[in-house]
């Protein structure tokens, strides 16, 4: 979409708004109104994070143009209508306590030894043993805004001695985490291992692997993984921004020899792409575009491209459908495994 169309976009989408929740009752019943507003704000907070900061931006953008006066002043009000200029801090604190309730509930009872097949050699227990180290490792580094890394093998966890136990474990560092990264300023700069050095990139960071942690366990247990399409949006878009700060990872990808080969995943049911360029400087670029040809195009729903691009899925499911160079969808999700 140029910027053009976008500005457009956001200026017909502020007027409408605003004509909407300004307009007499006698000229448009105030139940359809609401109605209507109501549709529209459950569409837009379906948008990822980066999506609903943007398109603030844009709204903002658009009212600014006007003249000074009233209808300038509604225009102001439509993003903090939608609620799209909330905390952002607050919200992955939110999402990630609400993943990690559903994962200690999933594993909880399981016999920790049964296996976990997308995380090869892993039981159950290993499963919620790793996901509670991270818990208390990142509570670790917030507490201290850390300016260097810190080794979670350095930082105490009280690991349970039965396996059994591992889940409550869990879930009381969870609480810990978030009390820390609650009671944190977001913008406060420290160390982190990927592209944001501010206390918030731990609470993003959280929950993505709690979303995909929990995937790992349903699998497990034959059941059947459901990630909301704006959290598997902003979760790619997460994966693609800290992938260049994973050394090991890194150097596989500018080892792939593929340069100007592409690869875009297509979400089904947003809407929204994802568009990898391979060669250059750190391997890879990436943008939200659909615009021009892929060598290798992947479509399927946001949950599901989620999971394929932490190879939680494999790219011959039938949740996807594949068209192109086949060899370089491989290649890269071979060289971005973890």
């Amino acid at each position: 979409m140029s910027e053009a169309l976008e500005h457009a976009l956001a200026e017909a989408l502020a007027g409408l708004v605003t004509a909407v929740d300004t307009c007499d009752d006698d000229v448009l019943d105030p139940d359809t109104a609401v109605k209507w507003l109501e549709g529209s704000a459950y569409i837009l907070d379906r948008l990822a994070p980066a999506d609903r900061r943007r398109l603030s931006a844009l709204l903002r953008a658009a009212a600014l143009r006007e003249p000074e006066g009233p209808w300038r002043d509604d225009l102001l009000k439509v993003g903090d209508g939608f609620g799209l200029d909330e905390d952002q801090h607050e919200r992955y604190c939110d999402a990630l306590r609400a993943n990690v309730r559903r994962f200690v509930e999933t594993v909880r009872g399981v016999d920790p030894t049964t296996p976990v097949p997308t995380c090869p050699g892993w039981t159950i227990g290993d499963l919620a043993r790793h996901h509670g180290v991270a818990h208390r490792w990142a509570a670790h580094l917030v507490r201290h805004r850390v300016t260097e890394r810190v080794w979670a093998r350095d930082v105490p966890m009280e690991v349970p001695d039965e396996a059994e136990e591992y889940p409550q474990w869990l879930a009381a560092g969870a609480e810990e985490s978030l009390r820390v990264l609650r009671a944190a300023d977001p913008e406060t700069p420290m160390w982190s291992y990927g592209a944001d050095q501010h206390v918030r990139f731990y609470a993003r960071r959280l929950l993505f692997e709690a979303v995909v942690h929990l995937a790992d366990a349903e699998l497990a247990l034959g059941r059947v993984p459901r990630v909301e399409a704006c959290t598997a949006g902003d979760g790619i878009e997460e994966f693609l921004e800290n992938l260049p700060f994973l050394d090991r990872i890194a150097e596989r990808v500018a080892a792939l020899g593929r340069d100007g080969a592409s690869l875009r995943l297509r979400a089904t049911d947003t809407g929204a792409a994802w568009t990898v360029v391979l060669g250059g400087a750190g391997g890879f670029r990436w943008e939200n575009t659909a615009r021009g040809d892929a060598t290798v195009s992947v479509e399927g729903v946001s949950g599901e491209l989620l999971l394929l691009v932490y190879g939680r899925r494999a790219s011959g499911d039938p949740e996807f459908t594949v068209t192109g160079d086949r060899d370089v969808l491989d290649a890269w999700l071979a060289a971005t495994a973890f």
